[in-house]
């Protein structure tokens, strides 16, 4: 069972989105939040698999929630899905380098939500080659230097090579074509390049990717 909490300060969407959720037999709705600072104590509390969480709320955003459940040792195994109405932008790229899975925009198709919340409770990044190279292409060629570079020395070669793939937005069965081994394969030299990176998940490792020097941001 896929427990969800649903964070968001408009009672009509959550209403929504929890009837929708609620339907599906293997989803559940753990909890609700009106702002961040209430989201994130229930969090603590019911130990969600994945939160859906509004960027844009009062008493603590969703920026600032997603890091704080994000430097929770307590809280690793909680997936951050961040809720927008505005599509990818600044904000959400913030959302991403604090420890997002992904994001969805709130007008979402029922079918893809429930798709979102499927790939985000195995782990997965909700970010598509497109979304990855519109994040490489308008925010990442900005690095914050934030001394990633150092901790690449720990990858092997294998790691290195999968990382810069992924930096490059490919699935990882294109990732598997490109190095010859099976998806699986890519999939634990990805798991494992992010541990020893310390990133959350895919999202976060494109990041490090860019900011580190591994990859070099594209000419615009």
């Amino acid at each position: 069972m896929i427990r969800v909490l649903l964070v968001d300060d408009q009672p009509l969407l959550r209403s929504g989105f929890r009837a929708l959720l609620d339907l599906e037999d293997d989803i559940e709705v753990v909890a609700e939040a009106g702002d961040g600072k209430e989201g994130l104590a229930l969090a603590k509390e019911r130990l969600p698999d994945v939160a859906l969480i509004d960027i844009q709320m009062p008493v603590l955003d969703g920026i600032e929630t997603t890091r704080l459940i994000a430097a929770d040792p307590d809280l690793a195994r909680v997936h951050v899905v961040i809720l927008t109405n505005y599509g990818f932008d600044e904000y959400v790229f913030n959302a991403l380098r604090a420890g997002a899975a992904g994001f969805l925009v709130k007008d979402i198709v029922p079918e893809d939500l429930l798709h979102a919340v499927r790939v985000a409770a195995r782990g997965d990044a909700l970010l598509a080659p497109s979304i990855t190279r519109k994040l490489i292409n308008r925010y990442v060629a900005q690095p914050l230097h934030t001394g990633a570079e150092t901790e690449l020395t720990g990858l092997t070669g294998r790691e290195r090579e999968a990382v810069v793939l992924v930096a490059q937005g490919l699935t990882n069965e294109q990732i598997a074509d490109r190095m010859v081994i099976s998806p699986l394969t890519a999939k634990t030299h990805i798991n494992r390049a992010m541990t020893k990176l310390h990133a959350r998940d895919r999202a976060q490792l494109v990041v490090l990717a860019y900011e580190s020097g591994l990859v070099a941001p594209p000419d615009r």
